[in-house]
């Protein structure tokens, strides 16, 4: 799709130039009032910004202790302070913050590698080596926004960075050069793509950098010929990895590292071209895959969540906003403008960003969205839907929200979770899907299913005689039927291939329907194969996992309950003040608290979250949810 139409390009490239340079003072000062404070405010608040040193020994922690968060703070902080003195200096006529970017921009180019010590390696899936090679550099997601960042900074403030010492953009493009542009060109990493290997967000996060480090530095049109064609070529590659629905299997998280960079790929290619790729934005799959972020939003900061992807995911800033106006979807403008507004001042400055260019871009589109806003008071229209790509059901009405995965436990940054669900009452969480915690060594090694968050004993899922699900594509959901209509929604499926053949299933057939005004239910049916195997236990155990405190009949659970239902036809949990869960078939086992204590986890969940163990009394579970 890209790469056939980037071969028809042969005229020289436009001038790469979507923002103002600094030195158009009258666009900078017409910039929003309250980013423009906001901006000045963070610029002084870095003044006088003491670098944090990075030494060979923070990047070797990794592989000695498989910690990522203690480089990584100190890299990102590096970048977070440049970007927020760059934003202040473009605001500026004196040379207030100078130095300090001076300083900022020889640190970075000081660093003996760009790439992140969990990402250094050449070929994907072998061990990280423990230094980096200053020679041979890596070219890693972080190397490529390292290359944007700079590319950014010196189109920004050239001027004046060249009077204040010419040897500032000299170290700049030869870093660039020898990082970003020669190894791009002459080496393969897996994520470039070659027509065979899996692709995911690495594909056009790094790409979309490697365009924009280029185009808004390089003069040799030949150069950024020969990187225009190869990233048309991994966009290619990257979108063949995309169902034609658009569904993003890494969650609502990576959307905004994987769409909406495809988003800011097709912005720089259309403006070098001046619009040579603009009909793309009219495809199915494009608009399919800018859409995915509101179809998969429950309410407020809550997202639907699978796999790597925490529940709260972010809100939405100039990108949604923009892809939705690419892509002609009013609904989609609408709903990003709104959760812009609903996250300010955040959404406003970006704070948290990295990524230099995001943030100019950002700037220049908040009196558009605030404008848009104001005039669009219509309500988001939320669909119910079915993504087949991954197997992904969503359902809603005016109360509840319901998600289930079918699909398979092969997903990128997958959770064992195939056939887990999801859901959520007025906007509130009732049965959740935990997420996962900060990255480390072990979250991407042969042993990542030991980590509970992995699990599907910690997802809404059965343990059955013992065995937890397994991953790989070939674990997966079967028979899977799909049925919507404007009273019920509902999805069935069969989830007894996910599970190893020693759990003795014959079939484990799960049916999830939203009934519209009546709540949720959900129904397990299941059945067991032969087996003259006396260690068999054939019994299945479910896992149901809440937010707030489960309450078993109107009595508060405590560690040390036990408590046993087996007389009781039913039981019946409140969950916090929001929801009830009614169960049948089922005796209670016991209630865990989980404290939530892991950096990560807790931007998603304020306090402990809880793991109900009910075991299945014959051949049949039922839940309703009111």
């Amino acid at each position: 799709m890209f790469y056939k139409l980037a071969k028809t390009w042969q005229s020289p490239f436009h001038s790469f130039s979507l923002f103002p340079p600094a030195s158009d003072k009258e666009a900078w000062s017409a910039l929003n009032k309250d980013w423009k404070a906001g901006t000045q405010k963070a610029g002084n608040s870095h003044l006088h910004y003491a670098y944090p040193p990075i030494l060979a020994s923070d990047f070797l922690d990794f592989t000695k202790t498989g910690n990522r968060v203690r480089y990584e703070d100190k890299y990102f902080a590096r970048r977070r302070a440049l970007d927020a003195l760059v934003l202040a200096q473009c605001l500026e006529e004196q040379e207030n913050y100078l130095n300090d970017i001076v300083n900022g921009i020889f640190c970075i180019c000081e660093e003996s590698g760009w790439q992140l010590p969990a990402h250094n390696s050449y070929i994907r899936d072998t061990p990280q080596l423990p230094l980096p090679d200053s020679g041979a550099p890596v070219l890693d997601l972080f190397a490529c926004e390292t290359g944007s960042i700079l590319a950014a900074t010196l189109y920004l403030l050239g001027d004046k960075l060249d009077a204040f010492s010419p040897f500032i953009r000299k170290r700049i493009t030869c870093e660039l050069t020898h990082r970003i542009f020669t190894p791009y060109l002459e080496r393969h990493f897996w994520w470039m793509g070659n027509g065979d290997e899996p692709m995911n967000n690495w594909t056009i996060w790094c790409t979309q950098n490697i365009l924009i480090a280029v185009f808004l530095t390089s003069t040799d049109e030949d150069l950024k010929r020969k990187v225009f064609r190869k990233a048309c070529k991994s966009v290619d590659y990257f979108l063949a990895d995309y169902g034609e629905d658009g569904c993003c299997d890494e969650g609502a998280l990576y959307y905004r590292h994987a769409g909406l960079c495809l988003f800011n790929t097709m912005e720089i290619l259309n403006h070098v071209t001046g619009g040579h790729f603009a009909s793309l934005y009219q495809a199915p799959k494009i608009k399919n895959i800018a859409s995915y972020i509101m179809n998969v939003h429950i309410r407020d900061k809550y997202y639907l969540n699978f796999a790597d992807c925490s529940p709260v995911a972010g809100r939405c800033s100039a990108r949604e906003f923009l892809f939705g106006s690419r892509t002609e979807n009013e609904n989609l403008m609408t709903f990003a403008a709104n959760d812009f507004i609903a996250g300010m001042p955040q959404t406003l400055l970006l704070p948290e960003e990295n990524n230099l260019y995001y943030r100019v871009q950002n700037a220049f589109s908040v009196n558009e969205i605030l404008s848009y806003a104001a005039c669009h008071k219509t309500p988001v229209s939320y669909p119910n839907m079915y993504y087949p790509s991954t197997g992904l059901f969503i359902a809603r009405d005016d109360v509840y929200f319901l998600a289930a995965k079918a699909g398979d436990n092969g997903d990128s940054h997958n959770h064992n979770d195939t056939g887990s669900f999801i859901v959520y009452k007025d906007g509130l969480p009732v049965l959740i899907d935990v997420g996962v915690e900060s990255y480390t060594q072990k979250t991407f090694s042969p042993q990542r299913y030991e980590i509970w968050t992995m699990q599907s004993a910690y997802h809404n899922l059965p343990t059955v005689s013992g065995y937890m699900q397994k991953d790989g594509e070939s674990y997966k959901a079967q028979g899977t039927d799909i049925f919507f209509s404007d009273d019920l929604c509902e999805i069935q499926m069969d989830i007894a291939p996910a599970y190893p053949k020693d759990a003795g299933l014959r079939d484990y057939v799960r049916k999830v329907s939203l009934s519209k005004g009546a709540g949720i239910s959900i129904s397990d049916t299941f059945s067991f194969q032969e087996t003259s195997l006396s260690h068999k236990k054939n019994e299945v155990i479910l896992s149901l996992m809440t937010y707030e405190k489960p309450v078993l009949n109107g009595s508060a659970f405590s560690d040390s309950d036990n408590l046993s239902k087996e007389g009781s036809d039913e039981l019946l949990f409140q969950i916090g003040q929001i929801a009830a869960l009614y169960i049948s078939g089922a005796k209670y086992l016991k209630t865990e608290c989980i404290p939530i204590t892991d950096p990560r986890l807790k931007t998603a969940w304020e306090h402990e979250i809880y793991r109900i163990l009910i075991k299945a009394a014959d051949k049949r579970i039922q839940i309703r949810i009111r």
